[in-house]
This record gives C-alpha cells, structure tokens and sequence, in this order.
C-alpha cells in the first residue's frame, strides 16, 4: 500500500496572510471571532476554539489559474499557529464531520474524473493511499462534503520537500 501524507497550507502562505497580505482574490481576509464550531484552522489542521479571532478569505490550492483551480473560503488562526506536523495522521479538522470529498488531481492540477468520492472518515486514509497508487494521479485533496470547501491535502510519504516547498500556494 502507498504511504501517505496529510499536508496543512504551506506556512509561507499562512505567513504572508498573518502580516497583511491579500487572499487569491487579491482581498484582505475578513476577521471573525469563533463560536468554537465549525472553523477549521488550514494550516495547523485544528478547529479554531470559540473566543479566538480567526480569517476568512479565499483560497486556490493549485499554482496557477485553469479551469480545474478551485477557488473558496476557508478559515485561518489569526495569530500565528504551528504547522500541522504529524503527516501521516488522520488531521483533527478531518474528525469534525462523518465523512468528505476525497479526490484525485494529476501532476498538471487537473481533476482526475471518477475518483471524487464522498468518503467516510475512516475509509480517507485508505482511499487516498489507492489513489495515489495509481498511475496520473500527482495528488489527492481532501474537501467539505457537504460544502466543497478545501480541508487539505495528501501526497504519497515519499515526496514531503514539494509541498512545504509551496507546490499548491494560492498567489
């Protein structure tokens, strides 16, 4: 079986957002204080705890604009937060819901049609992992089931320099 990894926005981003700069449409992030439900943090992979102040703003997990670049919201710690580490652990905001979009992209950020797939919680792992055992699929990204928003990403275990290296960083 392919060996996996989950992998938070790079911290770059994160970091660029945290001293004032402007989300993939090119617009300062909102700032919310969370209620505690429902604010998944993208790059250290938890729920931002209700109290906190956190950033909503729009996101593009692929280098360049095409026709399969997803574009949407997601939430964000205001403060700086530690990039989530332990890759090849199912990631906290991935337990908050029973169950999200599993799907694989190829090496030219191209959604590979019949592999999305609304999957349970415990079945990402192993799905993910046949995915990315397949030959044209680069990539698989984990999204909201019922909202499609982005959660984050696998690659197999073999390859982490290319995503804390920012190969899907919006601009």
């Amino acid at each position: 079986m392919t060996s996996i990894q989950f992998s938070a926005m790079p911290t770059s981003y994160a970091e660029a957002l945290w001293n004032g700069g402007r989300d993939a449409y090119g617009r300062l992030p909102e700032t919310l204080v969370s209620d505690g439900d429902g604010y998944p943090c993208r790059h250290c992979l938890t729920n931002i705890g209700a109290g906190e102040e956190l950033l909503v703003l729009a996101y593009r997990p692929f280098p360049d604009l095409q026709p399969y670049a997803e574009t949407g919201p997601i939430f964000l710690h205001k403060q700086p937060c530690r990039r989530y580490a332990a890759r090849e652990v199912l990631p906290p905001v991935l337990t908050t819901s029973p169950d999200f979009i599993v799907r694989g992209y190829s090496d030219n950020d191209r959604i590979v049609y019949g592999t999305g797939a609304v999957t349970p919680i415990e079945k990402i792992p192993a799905y993910a992992a046949e995915l990315l055992a397949r030959p044209g699929i680069a990539y698989v990204h984990v999204r909201s089931a019922r909202n499609n928003c982005y959660q984050c990403r696998i690659d197999k275990a073999e390859a982490p320099a290319l995503v804390e290296a920012g190969a899907f960083v919006s601009p």
